[in-house]
């Protein structure tokens, strides 16, 4: 079915009613959730029921729970998890990592979340930007590739979709993208083997995001989210045919209102729009870009065909085996 080509957030912990009429009528595909929305578990299970109340359906529920500084649910009622880059570097390898997402999506599901913006498939380099850099796995390519594996494996096997970020990569970035507009200067041969080969290494997965990056290289003049012939370059060279969201369309990287920058998003081959902050006047905005095309409804069709009722396990057996290998995490 053909419904509203982005996803939306709300303003709190509970939906207010003229969100649940907007929605209704907007029809978004699928809603992503922030701190702003969390507070208890039992008020959690009902904000994600009625969110898919509103729509009618079981609509994915998208939240950003990578463990370390971004992580929307934490103590007390869920777990602290450290920063993956400093479980990679210890050596503690891809198995730590599996577990981990694993406890993650059983913690997810619990409250109504099943999908969740994991990997980060983008490669750490010295002057990586902070707000990125501690999220990656790894300085090299092929390891990188094999912990984002892990980490998608972790999710599906507990029933929670995994969205690989940033499409085509975003590790050179030396800018904040919620501020500024980065730009890599790599050429293209430098960059196919190197920070586009992870991604490629994870082109079968469902779902990933693009980043909001100039390549100069590629197009000098629009960032990947916008610009065709990145959005070309994901699907024919590094071979994703999967649902592609944009990052979110709110952040400063981009220009423009927002409707705006949604359209142009589209327009470049983004199957879908993310809208994160929940205000109400710019939804409205991103609800006027319409339905899916035919073809994103087929690939968010086929994506949704990877969620499945994960198989009962003992979360404790499976904390214990990770605290065996990484023993940072905590309950707070």
């Amino acid at each position: 079915m053909r419904r509203g080509a982005f996803i939306l957030g709300c303003a709190g912990p509970q939906l207010l009613p003229g969100e649940r009429h907007f929605f209704a009528r907007a029809d978004p595909w699928g809603f992503i959730l922030f701190a702003r929305n969390i507070d208890t578990p039992d008020q959690l299970r009902r904000l994600t029921g009625d969110l898919r109340a509103a729509v009618g359906w079981n609509a994915p529920i998208l939240i950003d729970q990578e463990g370390g500084r971004v992580a929307r649910m934490g103590p007390p009622h869920w777990r602290r998890w450290p920063a993956p880059l400093g479980q990679m570097s210890a050596g503690r390898g891809p198995k730590a990592l599996a577990l981990r997402y694993r406890i993650i999506a059983h913690e997810l599901r619990a409250v109504g979340i099943d999908v969740n913006c994991a990997p980060v498939a983008d490669i750490a380099r010295p002057a990586t930007h902070p707000v990125l850099k501690n999220r990656c796995y790894g300085t090299d390519a092929a390891d990188v590739a094999k912990a984002a594996r892990a980490v998608a494996t972790g999710l599906l096997e507990g029933g929670v979709l995994p969205v690989v970020k940033h499409m085509p990569g975003h590790g050179l970035s030396q800018l904040d993208t919620h501020l500024a507009l980065p730009r890599v200067d790599k050429p293209r041969d430098w960059l196919d083997s190197r920070d586009f080969a992870p991604f490629r290494a994870l082109a079968d997965l469902p779902m990933a995001m693009t980043a909001h990056l100039v390549f100069s290289a590629i197009d000098p003049d629009h960032p990947a989210t916008q610009s065709p012939a990145m959005i070309d370059l994901i699907r024919r060279d590094i071979g994703f045919d999967g649902l592609l969201m944009s990052d979110d369309i709110s952040m400063e990287a981009l220009s423009g209102p927002p409707g705006e920058r949604g359209a142009a998003a589209l327009a470049a081959g983004c199957d879908l729009v993310l809208h994160c902050n929940g205000d109400l006047p710019e939804m409205e905005e991103i609800a006027a870009l319409g339905r899916m095309s035919e073809v994103a409804a087929a690939r968010a069709e086929a994506a949704l065909q990877w969620r499945k009722t994960p198989d009962t396990v003992d979360i404790g057996a499976l904390e214990a085996e990770f605290l065996s290998l990484v023993p940072e995490v905590t309950h707070g």
